[in-house]
């Protein structure tokens, strides 16, 4: 069975009932970091994900769908970005998605925001999270602390994975 999303536009990541926002400098150049957030099977270095597919061709841009499986599997959401914009002159670049449908009910909007720029150590990431759940809402002191261990998970595995890039 399949529960449809409400779609929404980039304000909703300053909006939404629940977001975290990861902001990071990594060691490697914006082209480098783009390039591991655009693959086929890209975030495997995220325990919290079974798998990520783009399910366009490429070359990828708005109306790009992909679907994602969070471990152990037992989730899937269908995607589409919205916003794609890539300027390599200025080495920056950014994509944001909602979600379309998922296969479990109790979301009503979840969407991703990824930019990634120049900075002094190499990139800056900055990686927002929005959603909005259907139904009552649990009030923000329970909420946070249950979004910030998901997506802090998310946080240290991409901090790893790019403090190890390029090695062995």
């Amino acid at each position: 069975m399949s529960y449809q999303l409400e779609s929404f536009d980039e304000s909703f990541f300053d909006s939404a009932p629940l977001s975290y926002t990861i902001d990071v400098d990594i060691p490697v150049a914006p082209e480098v970091a783009w390039a591991e957030f655009t693959r086929q099977n890209t975030l495997d270095w995220c325990r919290a994900l079974s798998s990520i597919e783009y399910t366009s061709p490429q070359p990828y841009g708005a109306g790009t769908t992909r679907t994602a499986v969070l471990a152990p599997g037992f989730l899937k959401l269908q995607e589409k970005f919205f916003l794609w914009d890539e300027d390599p002159a200025a080495s920056t670049f950014k994509h944001a998605f909602h979600g379309v449908e998922v296969n479990v009910p109790g979301l009503q909007r979840f969407g991703e925001f990824t930019e990634v720029s120049p900075s002094s150590n190499g990139s800056r990431l900055v990686w927002r999270f929005a959603l909005d759940f259907a139904g009552p809402r649990l009030p923000g002191f329970l909420s946070a602390p249950v979004a910030n261990a998901a997506f802090g998970t998310v946080r240290t595995d991409t901090i790893k994975h790019f403090a190890t890039f390029g090695r062995g």
